[in-house]
C-alpha cells in the first residue's frame, strides 16, 4: 500500500489573493494555485493542499499582516505554520519577481529548514493587547504631535497670548487653552486663540482615549500575566509590550536567549582576528526594546542590586552604555521566566 505523500507548503499573502505553492517530501513541485483571502478561500487551500497528501507544515511570508487570517485558520485545523522571512533581497534581483516564485521560495525554506520560527497564534489576551497598542501608540503619537504644536504657536504669539501661556505645564496649559473663547473675529488673537483651543482640546481628547485603553490593558495584563507585572519596575506598559513580542505562545521561544534576541538586547558578535569584541544589536522588536530600557531605567534609580551590578560592571572596565546594554540583557533573562504561559493566555478573549 502506497503511502500519502507528505507535503511542505509555501504561500505568498496579498491584500486580496494568497498564492500557494505544495512540495512533496523529495522536493518535486506538485503545484501552485492563488485563492481568495476570504474564510471560503481558505478552505478552498486546505482541501487543495490535503489533495496531494497529508500537510507536514505551512510556511507563510508576512504572519502578522496579510496573512494573519490565514495563520489563524490553520492554527485552528491543527496545521504547523512557519514564519517565513522576506526572500533574499540578491537572489530576487537575479530571478526576478512574482508571487508564485515567491510561494515556491517560501516552501523551499520552509522545507529544508532555513526558516524554522514558529508562527504565533495571532489569538487569545495578547493579540487583544497588541490590538490596543496600536490604538495607544498612535494616539500617544498624536498628542504629543498636537503639544508641541502648541508650544511653537505659543513661542510666536501675540504677547499678550504668549506672557499667559508660556510658563504653565502641560496640564495646566490644556485646560486654559481649552477655555479660550476666541469669537468670530479675524485678527492674529482671535484666529491664534482658536487654534490653540483646537490643538488642547484635541490632546485632551487623545488623553482620555489613552487612559481608556490603559484601562482595558490593565485588566487584560492582570489576567494574563500576573507574575509579569509582580517584577520590579514593571508597570502596565511594559506588561504589555513584552507578551505581545512574544506571542500568545512562548513556548515556541527555545530559551532565554532566543527571546534576548527577539527583543534586541542579546550582543551581536564582531571579533576579528585577535580583536574581540560584540556590537549593539540593532534589530529586534523596538517597542519590547524600548520596555527594556524603561524597566532599566526605573530599576538604576530605585533597585540596589542594578546600582550594585552597574557600579562592578564600570569598574570592570565597560562604559556607562555598555554596562546599561548589560543590565537589559539581564533583565530579559528575568523576564523570560515570568512570561504567560497558563492556559489563559491561550484561550480566545
Amino acid at each position: 500500500m502506497n503511502r500519502p505523500s507528505r507535503i511542505t507548503a509555501g504561500v505568498d499573502t496579498r491584500l486580496d489573493t494568497h498564492v500557494a505553492a505544495a512540495l512533496d517530501e523529495r522536493g518535486s513541485l506538485r503545484g501552485v494555485e492563488s485563492f481568495d483571502t476570504t474564510p471560503a478561500g481558505y478552505r478552498q487551500l486546505l482541501r487543495w493542499l490535503e489533495g496531494f497528501g497529508e500537510i507536514e507544515r505551512v510556511g507563510i511570508e508576512g504572519t502578522g499582516s496579510y496573512g494573519a487570517g490565514l495563520t489563524r485558520f490553520l492554527h485552528r485545523h491543527d496545521i504547523i505554520v512557519i514564519e517565513v522571512d522576506r526572500p533574499n533581497r540578491q537572489r530576487r534581483r537575479r530571478r526576478g519577481k512574482s508571487d508564485p516564485q515567491d510561494a515556491i521560495t517560501a516552501a523551499r525554506a520552509t522545507q529544508s529548514g532555513d526558516s524554522d520560527g514558529l508562527a504565533k497564534t495571532r489569538d487569545g489576551n495578547v493579540e487583544a493587547m497588541r490590538v490596543l497598542r496600536v490604538a495607544r501608540f498612535s494616539a500617544r503619537k498624536a498628542r504629543t504631535q498636537a503639544l508641541n504644536q502648541m508650544r511653537s504657536l505659543i513661542s510666536t504669539a501675540p504677547d499678550e497670548i504668549r506672557s499667559e501661556l508660556r510658563s504653565l505645564n502641560v496640564y495646566r496649559l490644556l485646560e486654559r487653552a481649552s477655555s479660550y473663547r476666541p469669537g468670530d473675529r479675524d485678527d492674529i488673537n482671535s484666529v491664534t486663540k482658536f487654534t490653540l483651543r483646537t490643538l488642547a482640546r484635541r490632546a485632551i481628547g487623545l488623553g482620555d482615549e489613552i487612559k481608556a485603553i490603559d484601562k482595558k490593558l490593565k485588566t487584560l495584563v492582570a489576567d494574563t500575566a500576573p507574575e509579569l507585572v509582580a517584577v520590579h519596575g514593571i508597570g502596565t506598559d511594559s506588561a504589555s509590550a513584552l507578551p505581545v513580542a512574544a506571542g500568545n505562545d512562548p513556548e515556541r521561544l527555545r530559551s532565554e536567549a532566543t527571546f534576548a534576541h527577539l527583543c534586541g538586547v542579546a550582543p551581536i558578535d564582531a571579533s576579528s582576528g585577535r580583536q574581540e569584541r560584540h556590537r549593539l544589536n540593532r534589530g529586534g522588536d523596538r517597542q519590547a526594546n524600548f520596555a527594556l530600557w524603561h524597566i532599566m531605567l526605573t530599576r538604576m534609580v530605585s533597585d540596589e542590586r542594578t546600582k550594585t551590578y552597574m557600579a562592578r560592571r564600570i569598574e570592570d572596565g565597560l562604559t556607562k552604555q555598555e554596562a546599561m546594554r548589560c543590565v537589559k540583557r539581564y533583565i530579559a533573562r528575568e523576564i523570560y521566566q515570568h512570561l504567560p504561559r497558563q492556559q489563559l493566555a491561550l484561550d480566545t478573549p
